[in-house]
């Protein structure tokens, strides 16, 4: 386990890994699995279905505790599909640190797709935090494609931050969360875009129990020829409250699409909907100057400040 530079370089910029993590974790490198430890409270299996992943059970009433799930891939013309399960008990606050890391120095394509489904029992609440990097002097494409699927009961709550900054070529990210009475989900999604790179985001969140909440909170920043496109969906379906919020910043000749749209099929639904693109302000670069920096290295406080928010 973390046997290379790579390979510790790799987890501590996805998962801020130094070092054996404390807690559950398992630890997926080249389509195998490189560690994996269990607690008494939250057990880490393989599949037995023939499928590649694992399966998370977290007990009821199992409170502070993290459980880490990174990804590694270290070699060039790896291709897989991996289902994570996760099974939250009643009762319940937990961390979990996902995340994929790509080192591709060869000429063939790298490429993780990976499925995580969530099932968050009564009053639970759960902490998803999923980065994305990519790095390598290779000629071969960096690809991610990762979907969530949420299933919120009664009470239950989800915190989501997802974040993708640099290095990966192109990536398909698809959510839905599904939130029952009295739930909630909180989504907040960072990305940063360059050279050539494309990154698109399909999303739903679907309010269907009274008293649900749901809101979402994107920021981005397209540098280069790259493209994005953001598509999310806030549907109420009860009595209900959602929000979406979407603001990116564009720079050379990049291109960003943000189509939010809102959904009510309940005459007690209130949603709300924001979306602006737009440049970096030349008073903000032009303050920053005035202090003694550089333009590049103003544009990049301004642009460091704007994804941390």
């Amino acid at each position: 386990m973390m046997e290379s530079q790579v390979d510790r370089e790799l987890l501590e910029k996805i998962a801020d890994l130094i070092g054996k993590p404390v807690g559950a974790f398992n630890i997926r490198k080249d389509c195998g699995c490189d560690g994996r430890q269990s607690t008494e409270n939250i057990e880490i299996t393989g599949k037995t279905d023939g499928k590649s992943g694992i399966d998370i059970r977290v007990k009821d009433g199992t409170r502070g505790e993290q459980c880490h799930i990174p990804v590694i891939i270290t070699k060039p013309g790896i291709k897989e599909m991996v289902y994570n399960d996760f099974y939250i008990g009643e009762n319940c606050d937990v961390d979990i640190v996902a995340g994929c890391g790509i080192h591709n120095c060869g000429s063939e394509e790298s490429r993780h797709d990976g499925l995580h489904t969530f099932y968050v029992g009564k009053n639970s609440h759960v902490k998803y935090t999923e980065k994305h990097y990519g790095e390598g002097d290779g000629t071969g494409g960096r690809i991610m494609n990762p979907e969530t699927v949420v299933y919120l009961e009664e009470g239950a709550s989800i915190t989501m931050e997802t974040s993708q900054i640099r290095g990966i070529d192109s990536t398909l990210r698809k959510t839905k969360i599904v939130c029952g009475k009295g739930a909630e989900a909180v989504v907040t999604e960072r990305l940063l875009t360059h050279g050539e790179q494309h990154a698109e985001s399909d999303m739903v969140i679907e309010l269907n129990g009274e008293g649900a909440k749901g809101r979402v909170i994107s920021r981005s920043v397209a540098q280069g020829t790259s493209s994005q496109v953001f598509y999310p969906q806030m549907v109420g379906n009860a009595q209900c409250f959602g929000h979406v919020q979407c603001d990116s910043i564009i720079m050379d000749q990049a291109n960003i699409r943000s189509i939010p749209a809102i959904t009510a099929n309940s005459t007690e639904a209130q949603l709300i909907h924001e979306a602006a693109i737009g440049k970096i302000a030349g008073d903000q670069l032009l303050k920053l100057e005035t202090l003694g920096l550089t333009e590049e290295e103003a544009e990049d406080c301004i642009l460091k400040g704007f994804l941390s928010e």
